[in-house]
């Protein structure tokens, strides 16, 4: 039965195939350029629709439960989400992961549009279960994953959250100075870039980063570095620091919390940047002067598993 009060918002984005034509502008330059470089343009047809058929098939089966709407991932920034809003995002990994920053405790389900292309370790359902999910997530019956934030605060008033990581670093292939504090410990460093991974995040960049230290260190042994989503702790991790007259290497890698922040102070007049989740285009500037200070966040993803 349909309740007139309940708000389901569908978060999509553009298929590979739909990007190509905003890009061409047409199917045939679009296919003249991926079969001119090798490609199998008859790929990028089929995903394009199967996702297609799966998003209508869930715009059908909410439309009786609920008020409707549907967001392009682009517009996340700018939505404003009500606190009692059940959230889809229909796509891959990355569709939950960037939909969760823009939340507020609001219940978030992922659903895989094609699982014989992608795992989805974040996407548990498929299109013929959304109707009874969705159900149990209004009802409160469903099972919550809370996911930890990590959050950037800094000193000109911008803040920017992270689902995965945050980066602090240079905006080209370059070192960036910074001064560097957690807890009593303080130095100036010289670095690629500072990585500050969550739960979530931990089994990708935080891990790659683990294992090529220990690797280059001559520890072969394969740990498993990841924890656990909702920890209320952060790590840290130093990317190629620089020891010098000037830069310290001895704050490196460690757990960040809300009682020990880490605080990262700018000492480059230009194209220091921060930005999340692997998201390049929708940074912050990090230049002279400007400190970031790194907390969990007080919201939380809440995945529905």
């Amino acid at each position: 039965m349909k309740s007139n009060q309940q708000r389901v918002v569908v978060i999509t984005r553009k298929s590979r195939l739909e990007e190509l034509l905003h890009r061409f502008n047409t199917i045939s330059q679009s296919k003249f350029y991926i079969e001119h470089l090798g490609g199998d343009f008859a790929d990028y047809e089929d995903e394009h629709k199967q996702y297609q058929s799966v998003v209508s098939r869930a715009m059908k089966i909410l439309s009786t439960i609920g008020k409707v709407h549907r967001v392009d991932r682009a517009f996340l920034p700018n939505y404003i989400f009500g606190k009692d809003d059940i959230v889809v995002a229909i796509g891959q990994d990355g569709l939950v992961a960037n939909t969760i920053k823009y939340l507020d405790n609001q219940k978030l389900i992922g659903v895989n549009p094609d699982s014989s292309r992608w795992d989805g370790v974040l996407l548990p359902y498929d299109i013929d279960s959304l109707e009874y999910i969705v159900e149990d997530a209004m009802h409160r019956t469903c099972e919550i994953q809370h996911v930890t934030l990590a959050k950037a605060t800094l000193n000109t008033g911008e803040e920017i959250y992270g689902v995965n990581d945050i980066f602090i670093g240079p905006k080209t292939h370059q070192s960036l100075r910074y001064g560097i504090t957690l807890g009593k410990q303080s130095e100036e460093q010289s670095s690629s870039g500072i990585i500050i991974s969550t739960g979530l995040g931990s089994t990708g960049w935080f891990t790659s980063l683990m294992v090529g230290a220990n690797m280059i260190a001559g520890d072969k042994k394969e740990d498993d570095y990841s924890f656990a989503w909702d920890s209320r702790f952060l790590y840290f991790t130093v990317r190629e620091p620089f020891p010098s007259q000037y830069s310290q290497t001895n704050l490196v890698c460690d757990k960040v919390t809300n009682d020990t922040p880490l605080i990262i102070t700018s000492l480059m007049p230009e194209n220091g940047v921060i930005f999340s989740d692997g998201i390049e285009k929708d940074f912050v500037n990090f230049n002279s002067g400007t400190t970031a200070t790194i907390t969990i966040a007080n919201k939380q993803g809440c995945l529905v598993v």
